[in-house]
């Protein structure tokens, strides 16, 4: 993807302001103690409870993430100058149940060679020595605005020490820029049936294949061209096996669908893969999410499952270039999210095809929680729950029959008036997520409520709904639609209330699971 553009200069005197403004206006959500070890209470912050969230400055893009040794090793885009000066390079962080995180700090730092500073590309374990760095050596093929001229290019960076520090192959690309303007984010795959890594990379509106044995070396096979969703970035290409059995390839890539009335976010096709061209079963992609803010996004393999097609993990940028500045985290010196990672997996439904569904990964539920559960509550106009939270996890079974509007009000004020809005709008025929009652990042206003195709014909819908201290993500139905965005609530809003307009609802299996994070 393209690196941080530096516009933010008015924000400098804020992220300069003493450590005095970053450890007692918001502070860093830790217990402190003074000298005599009395418990000093922890001051207000908007670093997220359970979301990865930078260490400071910047991030953007997620690298794909590989297993290692026990451990899942990622790689992210970083900008230790933000937001003074421009660039980015790879931060290191490694997790063993991708909800806990362990810095390990910058493994290609930034303009160390007449290249540039490195963006996005994709880090492979070389387990056959093919590219000649040693048995299990990594490689990462990184875009860099390469001194020719500043076009986009392809360079190899390989590590011997295990990801935590790479070694530049060479001032020289291992892919020249073939004339294009955008040319970026290679994603690397070894295809098992052809015996040779493959390569999609993002070339303005097209998608193109490459192929190379020693990953040096790379070929042109193909190209696959979209249509009304933009410039394409961080392509993605895997093979998954459906619930029915069947063996699918998918295509993914970060796109801007928003001309058309589509979201900006991860689209995707299914379709075949025979190592050369890939044939979509539709023309028009699907969407991973609805939400404004789940961007950048790659897929990876289960490190520990032998059954690697069953399903896979999803993890996404929480930002848009709209407003990538935009946040109430910039007084405590960091701008950088990422969602929850997901665990994704591939569904057939009659009439309608393969799509992918997502859940939560489960490693959340091993957080510490206090929980209270409803079992059934009957709404006609508005039911307060006698429940504050700030980061939790909500599921709820909802039913009616005839209705016009049903759902949640989260993360609200004592008042009533500021609030997020999760539902169902069955004269709208869509779910959403309305922030425009709470604070939020877009100041134009063109981006307040996500919407998602309903099926009015169903009478029932089930809602697990992540909040934290500046997101909201809502799985619905099982996760076959997500909407993902950033919210900023006032720290103290946390109310919980249920709603309906033009009918009656019942509630059912209502569960609060409040994060408990030291």
């Amino acid at each position: 993807m393209k690196k941080i553009a530096s516009k933010s200069i008015w924000i400098r005197s804020v992220v300069v302001i003493a450590g005095l403004t970053i450890f007692i206006a918001l502070g860093w959500s830790m217990h402190q103690w003074d000298a005599g070890k009395t418990p000093i209470p922890p001051t207000p912050t908007y670093r997220a409870a359970y979301h990865f969230t930078v260490p400071d400055k910047w991030k953007n893009d997620p690298q794909r993430l590989i297993y290692m040794d026990g451990q899942y090793h990622y790689y992210y885009l970083y900008n230790r100058d933000y937001p003074e000066k421009n660039g980015t390079e790879w931060r290191h962080a490694t997790s063993t149940d991708l909800v806990h995180w362990k810095d390990e700090g910058v493994s290609i730092p930034k303009y160390t060679n007449p290249n540039g500073d490195p963006w996005s590309g994709s880090v492979v374990i070389d387990d056959n020595n093919s590219a000649g760095f040693g048995k299990g050596a990594l490689v990462a093929i990184v875009t860099q605005p390469s001194a020719n001229e500043g076009k986009q290019e392809q360079f190899l960076w390989y590590s011997i020490d295990k990801g935590k520090t790479f070694t530049s192959y060479g001032d020289t690309p291992v892919m020249t820029n073939p004339g294009t303007k955008d040319f970026r984010d290679p994603k690397i795959i070894r295809d098992i049936n052809s015996d040779k890594w493959i390569m999609v990379m993002a070339e303005g509106t097209k998608i193109g294949f490459y192929e190379s044995d020693n990953l040096k070396k790379w070929r042109y096979m193909s190209g696959f061209s979209t249509e009304n969703i933009g410039l394409v970035e961080c392509p993605d290409l895997y093979q998954m096996r459906a619930d029915d059995g069947t063996y699918k390839w998918i295509l993914g890539a970060s796109a801007n669908g928003k001309s058309t009335g589509e979201p900006n976010t991860y689209a995707y096709w299914t379709g075949n893969f025979d190592g050369n061209h890939f044939s979509p079963d539709h023309s028009k992609p699907e969407w991973l999410d609805y939400g404004f803010d789940w961007y950048g996004a790659v897929t990876f393999e289960e490190g520990k499952c032998s059954d690697k097609y069953s399903y896979r993990y999803a993890l996404a940028w929480m930002n848009n270039w709209d407003y990538a500045n935009n946040t109430p985290t910039l007084k405590e010196g960091f701008n950088g999210m990422d969602s929850v990672v997901r665990q994704i997996r591939l569904k057939h439904v009659d009439g309608l095809g393969y799509h992918l569904v997502s859940q939560p990964v489960k490693a959340l539920k091993q957080l510490p929680t206090s929980m209270e559960s409803f079992a059934q509550i009957k709404v006609n106009g508005t039911h307060t729950l006698p429940v504050k939270a700030e980061a939790y996890q909500l599921e709820a079974d909802i039913s009616w029959s005839t209705i016009e509007n049903v759902g949640l009000r989260l993360r609200e004020s004592k008042d009533g008036i500021r609030h997020v809005d999760v539902g169902v709008s069955l004269e709208g025929r869509y779910s959403y997520v309305n922030r425009a009652y709470t604070g939020q990042p877009d100041q134009s206003r063109a981006y307040i409520e996500s919407k998602a195709p309903f099926d009015v014909n169903q009478r029932n819908v089930h809602l697990k709904i992540l909040v934290d201290k500046t997101s909201i993500e809502v799985f619905v139905d099982d996760g076959a639609v997500v909407h993902s965005s950033l919210i900023f609530p006032r720290l103290d809003d946390q109310g919980i209330t249920l709603f309906t307009t033009g009918g009656t609802a019942m509630f059912k299996n209502v569960v609060i699971s409040n994060f408990i994070v030291k």
